[in-house]
Formats: structure tokens, C-alpha cells, sequence
């Protein structure tokens, strides 16, 4: 069995459903299922509805299932996070983010299973230290609380001596596509940007307020949720060696698009003119926002995942299809 958390969520529940593409059903599922429970974790049962699993077990529980019934489990991805940027409760954000996924890779490490978990790019700060999965992480500066929480587990898990047979943390770039609606605020510019669309006819970006940085020309590692998904579960089959050794990767194209673009990208998968509005940042999101992330992309290659990942433009358009045919529903 493979146990993969936050599975209810966006890249949870897409690793869930590659797992069953490839014919895997002896998955437990975990996230925050029990009614009422954890209200700042959203996340959407409604998609493991259309999946095969074996179980669900809540994450509060899932520990103790472990210890009582993890003598088949293989290996546990862990993607479950609280992914907001503009969180204040320093508390919760590390005893969610950090201490758990210490708990998880604790029961890895005594019971001897691979353990992939979920970093991301936003332990990188603002990027003036670049975006190199292969410096010392000790470099980097994170803008807010999530990224902190991120990085604070990504430090911690560098100086263990004992770890997993297999361990992995992958700093996740922007990632969009399917199965993220329920993100709400925090969901990708893509499909706030089909949303916009639909309604009004038009997108709104963010104005530029640093210098040098033109309105919409704020740029990201923009990311499809397919090849996130291809380099999570890469990491499950592929060996530890000299060239995939344990340690942090990037999940990024390596290539930096602007939001402009990706609305752009948007209205041509529309096959519509594009019609753009640009509006002031709101104050809470200026002094924690990444005007540009690229990812270095020289070790997860040298780890195996050699084909390229999607252009916006692909990856747009696969995603716009997706959305088109499930107008009206979550």
C-alpha cells in the first residue's frame, strides 16, 4: 500500500488518480476528512469519489494507523500542507507543516519506506539568493510563514543521520491544473484567470510595484500539475545512487514565464483577444511576493526525469479543455 496525505487536495488528489491510472487501488488516503476538522486545510472529498482507494483515515489519526496497521504500507508521499502565503498563526503553521511531517518521516525512518514529501519554492525568499536545489539551503530567507515552515523542515531534514532508505522534499514551483478549485484565494493565476474570463470577458493581474518591473511582468516557474505529479512518483521508483541521491529537487520547468503570458495563454486556448486589467496589489501580499522564481533543473535531471515538462501554452490548453468540460461543477 501506498499512503498519500493531503490526498483530498490539489497535487494529492492528482498523484492519487496517476497512481490508479497506472493500476494502482491499494492507496490510503489522508487528509482532513472528519467533519468540521481543521477548517484552515481546505480540500475536496469529491475528488477521491471518482478514485479507488483502499482507505481514508484522517490526519489526525493517521499516526496511530500506522503504528497499529502500516505493516503493509510501502512507502507514504506527503503532500498535505497548509499552502497559505498570507497565514498568521505561526503555531499552527509549524505544528501543521513541520512537526507533522517530522512525525511521518520518523515512522519512515524506524520502519525503513521511502518518504517523498512536499517542500516548496517558496523556501527560496524572494530570490536573491537564486533558485538552486543543489546550494546550501541554509542561504535562503522564505517570505512567509508557509514558506518558513517548509524551510524549517527541509533544514531539519538535511542534518538527520538516520533518515528513510528513500527520502525525498520537492520544492514545488507554481503549479496549476486540474483539482485545485477548492484552493480558492490561493489558486493558480490560470484559473482565476478562466473564471475572469467566463464572467467578465476580461483578467485582472496584479500591478508591478517594483522597480524595473513592468505591470504583468512579474514572472514565475509556472508548472502543470501532470509533471508535478510524473516527479512525485518518480522519486518512489527511483533508486538512490550517485545521481539521484537523497535530498531537496525542484519541480519546475526552468524556464520563468510572466503572469502576462499565462493569461495570454489563457485567452488562446479560448481562441479570444486578449483583454487585461491591471490592479494595485493588496497591501497584505506586497512585502511576501516573488516577483520571479526559476528553477535549476541540472539535478532532477540528472535523477532521471529527462523529458521536458509542459510550456504554458501546452499546459494551458490541456487545462482549459479540462475546465470546459466541467463547467458548472466543483
Amino acid at each position: 500500500m501506498i499512503v498519500v496525505t493531503g490526498a483530498a487536495g490539489f497535487i494529492g488528489a492528482n498523484t492519487v488518480a496517476a497512481l490508479n491510472a497506472a493500476g494502482r487501488k491499494d492507496i490510503v488516503a489522508a487528509d482532513a476528512f472528519a467533519p468540521g476538522h481543521e477548517p484552515r486545510l481546505p480540500s475536496n472529498p469529491a475528488y477521491l469519489d471518482e478514485m479507488d482507494v483502499a482507505a481514508r483515515v484522517d490526519k489526525a489519526d493517521l499516526a496511530g494507523w500506522l503504528g497499529t496497521e502500516g505493516a503493509d504500507v510501502e512507502a507514504v508521499v506527503h503532500i498535505g500542507a497548509c499552502s497559505d502565503t498570507t497565514a498568521t498563526d505561526r503555531a499552527f503553521m509549524l505544528a501543521n507543516n513541520t512537526e507533522y511531517t517530522r512525525t511521518l518521516w520518523n515512522w519512515c525512518t524506524a520502519n525503513e519506506r521511502p518518504f517523498v514529501y512536499a517542500s516548496s519554492a517558496a523556501t527560496y525568499g524572494d530570490g536573491s539568493q537564486g533558485y538552486d536545489d543543489e546550494a546550501d539551503a541554509r542561504i535562503f530567507k522564505p517570505l512567509n510563514l508557509y514558506g518558513e515552515s517548509k524551510h524549517r523542515l527541509d533544514l531539519w531534514a538535511l542534518q538527520q543521520a538516520e533518515t528513510p532508505p528513500r527520502w525525498v522534499g520537492l520544492k514545488y514551483f507554481n503549479v496549476y491544473g486540474p483539482r485545485e478549485r477548492h484552493k480558492g484565494r490561493m489558486a493558480s493565476v490560470a484559473l482565476h484567470a478562466w473564471d475572469q474570463i467566463r464572467r467578465d470577458g476580461r483578467v485582472k493581474l496584479f500591478q508591478s510595484h517594483k522597480e524595473g518591473i513592468s505591470h504583468g511582468g512579474q514572472k514565475r516557474d509556472f508548472v502543470y500539475v501532470e509533471d508535478a505529479v510524473r516527479a512525485t512518483l518518480h522519486f518512489l521508483s527511483e533508486p538512490v545512487s550517485e545521481d539521484a541521491p537523497n535530498g531537496l529537487y525542484n519541480v519546475g520547468t526552468g524556464h520563468a514565464r510572466t503572469f502576462e503570458d499565462l493569461a495570454k495563454a489563457v485567452f488562446a486556448a479560448l481562441d479570444m483577444e486578449p483583454d487585461i486589467e491591471y490592479i494595485p496589489m493588496p497591501e497584505d501580499l506586497r512585502g511576501k511576493y516573488q516577483y520571479f522564481t526559476q528553477a535549476t533543473v541540472a539535478k532532477r535531471r540528472r535523477a532521471g526525469l529527462t523529458e521536458p515538462f509542459a510550456s504554458i501554452e501546452t499546459g494551458v490548453a490541456k487545462y482549459v479543455q479540462y475546465l470546459m468540460g466541467r463547467e458548472g461543477q466543483a
